[in-house]
């Protein structure tokens, strides 16, 4: 077969150098995977020996694809010579085979980040460190910076720099964990992630020989989304390429957005330093996405000054123009993007699979799944848990749960040491035993220990009374308090939050976000009741049940809402997308405003967002959000200014729509932004709500509503009107929802949206 075929001008130049050093800077959309893979098979057609070439990708699903697409060109036999294959897998096949000269067996073994962190929890214990100073996340996260850094445990303990950054944060003890935790990862013959890369650096720079031959056997070298190789990565594809030079790198410095994981940008904008005589090519034809969109994220990265210039382009139709929608609450923001996909996948007969929501953290994702739920639209969450599926989220729902079910077992092994109370798993085991022979439940084992001759020490008998004590307060409050009110009292008073807040690594700060969205959900589930009815704890247990409960469906998740981060979209493409949460230090994250290389990764970030969508583009933002049970303003993100305006739709609604709340209500514990925000934003002025409702349902609209009309409920969903009683404006209708049952509403505050039949 032709190997060439199919490729633009600038793909075949790129194709068909054979020798020396290239970078392939591939714009959004630019066919980069199509360049890598149909080089690799143009090398082989031109008698490159497979067992020469090594291609280097960042997952194991871009490997296996372009492995999978060469095989078609070049046959089996060919491509399965080649040694293809992510980062961490590669470096582990080469220290599996050179293992002695690094003094591991073969066999080691490799330990994943709960491995790893296990371990260190372990030894921070036999060295009596405070373990909620020492923090397996944090000290983690510490070993592993200076890995990717190649910074070995000698090196850290001596280094004053270091040092004096650990005292400063009150851990002076971090350089010698990592001392003991290397010297324990050896002896146990284990290595973790980063050691794959840290390992294989020593190994090559230790041992001549061993780099001579792979030097030697790696002439031709390939590796995908360069612009996220760290320190370490960079290293060794130096080092292996330093003898024949033949490289080619291809990535897009617009896309790098991960240097909290190391990923370092000047990697790829220094590659022409590394390689004078080096070739550049630019892919910047985008096949992906519409004139219009593709013309708005050029707009938006030619701000960034550290880049290297292109122009993408495209053939693809003009296409509809992008979206900017303003709402007044992320519920409401949730409300609209649901309703949004309900049209339009009606409207033009599309499958869900060709919608996406993408937003800057995993907290954000409470509004979308719930409103998503009430339309019965399935969805799937990408690359992490659903909300109420996170640990830390699990772990506070216990608490709940516990309170208004005392004989929940499940919850009470969850909770009842955590945060850590000194109640240790051998008492937890031993009065399961005992619950088990007396056939009754695990509270009542320890709520009356005597009774059933479950024996403690005095110690752990009062940490267990205090334990109860503290449940029963909750229990018998659970239907008689405001559920916002007490869900806060015991998100605090269990220690939870403390606990939460004081891991500040990325994934702590994540953790911590996810409980102040549950408590939020709460607070908006207490302000949505139909009348002024106390709304109780036990009341929001029932509505969250029906949330979480289990798809049953079979349909291998194909046809669904994608919901991620936009992290986890990159490399992603979907007809139909919208940017959700565009606010200041939401987006932008207000943890990136310390430097101007911090903004432009965010930027580049936005830009990865936007060069997602294909066809359609809707980008939305809340000027007001909950926050610890205070509702606060918020301002538009500073991207939305910079969008150029002629890429965004102008809709203007035909009626002024006006905040609900006094301006009284917006509290926020941070200090106004100073910035050009302190002006109107001109070219975003109001542009259509997809579903903007008022406090009320109007007048016209409830007197339309008769017995067996089908109805859409904010929280229940689609629903059924079965009886009418009373007369206007105090009518009440019963609805018969399928996934909540009988529901009986006073419908002026009921805000029932009637579908037509």
């Amino acid at each position: 077969m032709d190997i060439l075929k199919g490729l633009n001008s600038v793909q075949l130049d790129a194709t068909k150098v054979i020798d020396g050093p290239i970078m392939v800077i591939a714009g959004a959309g630019s066919g980069k995977t199509k360049v890598l893979t149909h080089r690799i098979a143009f090398l082989i057609e031109n008698g490159i020996d497979p067992f020469n070439i090594l291609s280097l990708t960042f997952t194991n699903k871009a490997a296996q694809e372009m492995k999978e697409r060469i095989s078609f060109m070049v046959g089996d036999d060919s491509s399965r010579n080649i040694w293809m294959g992510t980062f961490h897998s590669v470096f582990a096949r080469i220290l599996r085979v050179e293992h002695e000269k690094i003094g591991y067996p073969s066999n080691f073994t490799i330990y994943d980040t709960q491995d790893a962190k296990s371990l260190i929890k372990t030894i921070v214990k036999e060295k009596n460190l405070d373990d909620k100073l020492y923090k397996p996340g944090i000290v983690y996260n510490r070993i592993s910076a200076a890995k990717n850094s190649l910074i070995g445990p000698e090196k850290y303990i001596t280094d004053s720099e270091i040092k004096s950054t650990d005292s400063s944060t009150g851990r002076p003890k971090i350089g010698e964990i990592y001392m003991t935790y290397s010297q324990r990862c050896f002896r146990s013959s284990a290595m973790d992630f980063d050691d794959l890369l840290f390992k294989t650096n020593v190994l090559l720079k230790q041992n001549p020989e061993v780099l001579y031959k792979y030097q030697d056997k790696f002439k031709y070298i390939l590796v995908d989304e360069y612009q996220d190789t760290n320190h370490a990565q960079y290293l060794i594809i130096k080092s292996l390429a330093a003898r024949f030079e033949n490289i080619c790198v291809v990535g897009d410095d617009a896309q790098s957005i991960y240097s909290f994981r190391g990923a370092n940008i000047q990697n790829i904008l220094k590659f022409r330093k590394d390689y004078p005589d080096y070739k550049l090519f630019k892919l910047e034809q985008n096949y992906r996405s519409t004139q219009n969109i593709v013309e708005a994220a050029n707009s938006i990265i030619r701000i960034n000054k550290e880049q290297i210039k292109k122009n993408v382009w495209t053939e693809n139709d003009r296409g509809s123009k992008i979206k900017v929608v303003k709402t007044y609450s992320d519920n409401e923001e949730g409300k609209m993007v649901a309703n949004s996909i309900f049209e339009l996948s009606s409207t033009i007969s599309t499958a869900y699979k060709n919608f996406a929501i993408l937003y800057r953290t995993n907290a954000q994702s409470r509004s979308f799944e719930e409103a998503l739920r009430k339309l019965n639209i399935p969805y799937k969450i990408f690359g992490g848990l659903s909300f109420y599926q996170r640990k830390e989220i699990k772990d506070l729902l216990a608490y709940y749960r516990l309170a208004a079910n005392l004989n929940d077992e499940e919850s009470l092994k969850r909770i009842i040491n955590y945060p850590k109370r000194g109640i240790g798993l051998t008492t937890i085991n031993k009065a399961i035993i005992c619950a088990n022979n007396n056939d009754v439940s695990l509270w009542d084992v320890i709520n009356n220990p005597s009774q059933y001759g479950f024996e403690l020490n005095s110690g752990t008998q009062a940490k267990i009374e205090q334990f109860t004590s503290m449940i029963l307060n909750y229990n018998s409050r659970i239907n008689k308090s405001n559920a916002y009110e007490l869900a806060l009292e015991i998100a605090k008073s269990t220690g939870l939050i403390r606990d939460l807040s004081a891991d500040r690594t990325p994934e702590g700060i994540v953790r911590f976000e996810n409980i102040q969205e549950l408590l939020n959900g709460i607070q908006e589930f207490t302000k949505n009741g139909e009348d002024e009815t106390l709304i109780a704890l036990g009341d929001f247990l029932i509505d969250v049940a029906l949330l979480t409960d289990v798809d049953k469906d079979q349909d291998d998740d194909k046809n669904k809402v994608s919901l991620m981060t936009i992290h986890a979209a990159k490399g992603l493409e979907f007809a139909n997308v919208y940017v959700v949460g565009m606010e200041e230090d939401l987006f932008p994250s207000m943890l990136s405003k310390n430097s101007r290389s911090e903004l432009e990764e965010e930027r580049r970030l936005f830009y990865v967002a936007v060069t997602r969508a294909k066809q359609n583009l809707t980008l939305s933002y809340a000027i007001s959000r909950f926050r610890w049970g205070n509702l606060i303003q918020c301002e538009p993100s500073r991207f939305l200014e910079e969008l150029d305006p002629k890429y965004v739709e102008q809709k203007f609604n035909s009626k002024s729509q006006k905040s609900n709340y006094p301006k009284s209500f917006f509290k926020s514990d941070a200090p106004p932004l100073k910035n050009k925000f302190s002006k109107p934003l001109a070219h975003l002025k109001r542009v259509n709500q997809l579903n903007s409702s008022p406090a009320h349902n109007d007048k016209k609209d409830i007197q339309k509503i008769k017995i067996g009309d089908q109805v859409v409920h904010e929280r229940f969903g689609k629903g059924k009107v079965v009886e009418l009683n009373g007369d206007f404006p105090n009518t009440k209708a019963t609805v018969f929802f399928p996934s909540a049952g009988q529901k009986q509403l006073l419908l002026k505050f009921a805000k029932l949206e009637l579908l037509k039949n």
